[in-house]
C-alpha cells in the first residue's frame, strides 16, 4: 500500500480499531455475568464483527503490527516467571509431561490421519503443528485468573516447550518433505544448517536484548521506563521479523534473561501490564475477526479427525506420564484440559510453508495450502473451547481465588446512573435532596433495613450465592436468633483460593471476624463517616442498643458520602 493510500485509509482503521474496543469492553463484561474468562468473550466479539461484515480484513492486516506486539509482550512476560531456581524445581517433572503429551499428540495425529486418509506427508506436518499450544490464549487466561498451583506452573513451562518442539520438528519435516518431493534448493545439509543458525540466533538474540534491558532499566528514570521497555521490544520484534526468525524463542529467551540477571523484573512487568491490557484486548478480538468459520467445512472428515486426535493426544499423553512419574490425582485430571488452546503458532508456521512454496509446482504449493486449511478450520473450535477448558482445570483443582470463581457484582448501573445525574445537578447549582442539613440526620434514616444475613452455620455454597447476589463487600453474620456474630470481608476472602472440595467442612463462622466497628439508629451520619475514614468496609452493620444485639439494617459507605458531600453544598 502507498503512502498516499495508507493516509487516505487511516480514519478508517482508527474507526475499526475503536468499534473493536468498544465492543470488547461490551463483550467483556457479558462474559464477566456468564463466567466466560476474558478471552473466550473477545474472540466472541471478534468472530461476530468478522462474521458480518463490520471489520474489513485490510483493516485488521494494518493492525497486525499491534497484535505481534501484543504477542511480544506476552512472551517475555512467560519467561520473566522462570528463574533458574524455578526451573531446576520444577524441570525435571515437567521435562518429563511435556515428553509424554508432546509424543502421544503427534503420535496419535499423524497415524491417526493416515489412517483416515491423509496422505503421510499432510498427516506428519499436522502432527508437528499438533503439539503447539497458543502461548497469548494460554497465559492470559492464567493470568486473568490469577491461579497458583502445580496446574498453573506446569502449564505456564509446557507452553514455551510445546511451541519451541512444534517450531523446530515442524521446520525439520518441511525440509524433508520438500526433499523427497525433489524441490530442495541446495544441499539438506545447507538448509538445516541455516535452519539451526535462525533458532540459535534467536535465542541469542533474546539474551542480549534481556541483558541490556536489565543493564539500562534502574538507570532510566522512572517517568521514561516505559517508553525504554517498549522502544527495546519493538526494536527486537522489528529485527525478528526483518531476519524472519522465530520471534517466539527470542522473547521467550529475553524474558528468562531478564528473570535471572535483574532484581527489578517485577517492576518490569507493572510497567508493562497496562500497555500489555490494552493490546491483548486488540489482539484477541482481532484474532477472533481473523478466524474463518467457512474453513470448519472444508477440512471436512480429517479437519474433524484432527480435533478428536490433537485433543485425545494432549489429555491422555499428559495423564499416563503424570500417573508414570507420581503425580497428585488432580494434577493427573485436568493438567491435559489446560494445553488445548491452539491458534498462533500452528497458524504462523503453516502460513510460512505457504509462502516459501509459493513458486514450487502445483502440487507441492496444493499440498501446504490444504494443511493450511486444516489448520484454519479448526482452530476456531480449539480458540473457543481451550481457554473455558484452562478456566475449568484450575478452578476445579482449587487453584482459582474466589475473586475469580464467582461473579460478584459491584455498584448497579442504576445507582451509578443516579450518582452521575446528581453530580450534573448539583454542578449546576440545583439540590438533589430535601432541605435539610446532614448534621440532623441519623443513622436511622439513611441505613438500608431490607438486609440479606449470612447464618453463621452456612455452607460454602450458600455463602458464594449470597456474596454473587450482593453488591457490598461487607456482609453481616447472624446466628439463629438473629443477633449480630460478626462480618465477612470480600476483600479479605476473595484473594483465598476457591476449592469446593473443601465445602462440606466449610462454614461460615469459619471466615467471619468480629464486628468491632458498628452504629446504633440514634447516632449521627458524622460517626458513620468517622467509622469509615477509620477501615477499608463499605458497610457499617447497625444494631439495637439492648441485648441481644439485633442486627437492624447497614449503612453504606457511599450513602454518608452523597449527604456529605450535599452538606458542604449547603453550607
Amino acid at each position: 500500500m502507498s503512502w498516499l493510500n495508507w493516509q487516505l485509509s487511516l480514519p478508517h482503521v482508527m474507526l475499526t480499531l475503536g468499534v473493536l474496543l468498544v465492543a470488547a469492553l461490551f463483550a467483556g463484561v457479558v462474559g464477566q455475568i456468564l463466567r466466560l474468562p476474558k478471552v473466550t468473550s473477545y474472540l466472541l466479539m471478534g468472530v461476530l464483527l468478522g462474521s458480518t461484515g463490520w471489520i474489513p480484513h485490510e483493516h485488521i492486516v494494518q493492525i497486525e503490527p499491534l497484535t505481534k506486539l501484543a504477542i511480544a509482550l506476552v512472551l517475555f512476560h512467560l519467561g520473566c516467571h522462570f528463574p533458574l531456581a524455578l526451573a531446576r524445581r520444577i524441570m525435571r517433572r515437567m521435562l518429563r509431561l511435556s515428553a509424554g503429551e508432546l509424543t502421544a499428540t503427534f503420535l496419535l495425529v499423524a497415524v491417526g490421519l493416515t489412517m483416515l486418509g491423509a496422505s503421510w506427508d499432510v498427516a506428519l506436518l499436522l502432527g508437528a503443528l499438533a503439539m503447539a499450544t497458543a502461548p497469548a490464549t494460554t497465559i492470559l487466561v492464567l493470568r486473568e485468573a490469577e491461579s497458583e498451583g502445580p496446574i498453573t506452573e506446569y502449564t505456564n513451562a509446557q507452553v514455551a516447550v510445546n511451541n519451541i518442539a512444534s517450531i523446530v520438528l515442524f521446520e525439520l519435516l518441511f525440509l524433508a518433505v520438500v526433499f523427497l518431493h525433489g524441490w530442495l534448493d541446495g544441499s539438506p545439509l545447507v538448509q538445516f544448517g541455516l535452519l539451526g543458525l535462525d533458532l540459535v540466533g534467536s535465542v541469542a538474540l533474546g539474551v542480549v536484548a534481556g541483558l541490556v534491558v536489565s543493564y539500562g532499566f534502574a538507570l532510566v528514570a522512572e517517568s521514561r521506563r516505559l517508553v525504554f521497555l517498549i522502544g527495546i521490544i519493538t526494536l527486537v520484534l522489528g529485527i525478528c521479523l526483518k531476519a524472519d526468525v522465530p520471534y517466539l524463542l527470542t522473547f521467550l529467551a529475553m524474558g528468562v534473561t531478564v528473570a535471572n540477571s535483574s532484581y527489578q523484573a517485577k517492576q518490569m512487568l507493572a510497567e508493562l501490564d497496562r500497555m500489555t491490557g490494552l493490546l491483548t484486548v486488540v489482539f484477541f478480538v482481532t484474532h477472533g475477526a481473523e478466524l474463518q468459520i467457512d474453513k470448519f467445512a472444508l477440512a471436512g472428515s480429517i479437519g474433524v479427525g484432527y480435533i478428536v486426535l490433537r485433543a485425545g493426544g494432549k489429555y491422555f499423553g499428559t495423564y499416563l506420564a503424570c500417573r508414570s512419574g507420581g503425580e497428585n490425582p488432580v494434577v493427573c485430571r485436568w493438567q491435559g484440559t489446560a494445553l488445548m488452546a491452539h491458534a498462533g503458532v500452528a497458524i504462523a508456521l503453516s502460513a510460512v510453508a505457504v509462502q516459501r512454496t509459493a513458486g514450487m509446482s502445483g502440487a507441492m504449493s496444493d499440498l501446504f495450502q490444504y494443511v493450511q486449511t486444516i489448520v484454519l478450520g479448526t482452530v476456531v473450535v480449539f480458540e473457543i473451547a481451550g481457554p473455558l477448558l484452562i478456566r475449568n482445570a484450575v478452578l476445579q483443582s482449587g487453584e482459582m481465588p474466589l475473586a475469580h470463581a464467582i461473579y460478584h457484582p459491584g455498584i448497579s448501573p442504576v445507582e451509578q446512573l443516579r450518582t452521575v445525574f446528581n453530580g450534573l445537578l448539583m454542578a449546576f447549582g440545583f439540590n438533589p435532596w430535601r432541605n435539610r442539613s446532614a448534621a440532623e440526620i441519623t443513622v436511622n434514616e439513611i441505613m438500608r433495613k431490607n438486609v440479606k444475613t449470612v447464618p453463621h452455620g452456612a455452607t460454602l455454597d450458600e455463602v458464594v450465592t449470597y456474596i454473587e447476589h450482593s453488591r457490598d463487600n461487607t456482609f453481616p453474620v447472624v446466628d439463629s436468633s438473629g443477633e449480630l456474630v460478626g462480618v465477612i470481608r470480600y476483600r479479605k476472602l476473595s484473594h483465598a483460593l476457591f476449592d469446593r472440595k473443601l465445602g462440606p467442612l466449610f462454614r461460615a463462622a469459619d471466615v467471619t471476624t468480629p464486628a468491632s466497628r458498628v452504629l446504633y439508629p440514634d447516632e449521627p451520619i458524622s460517626r458513620a463517616n468517622e467509622i469509615f475514614a477509620a477501615s477499608k468496609d463499605d458497610c457499617i452493620p447497625v444494631i439495637s442498643g439492648q441485648t441481644p444485639h439485633r442486627l437492624l439494617g447497614m449503612v453504606r459507605r457511599r450513602d454518608v458520602l452523597r449527604l456529605l458531600i450535599r452538606g458542604r453544598a449547603d453550607s
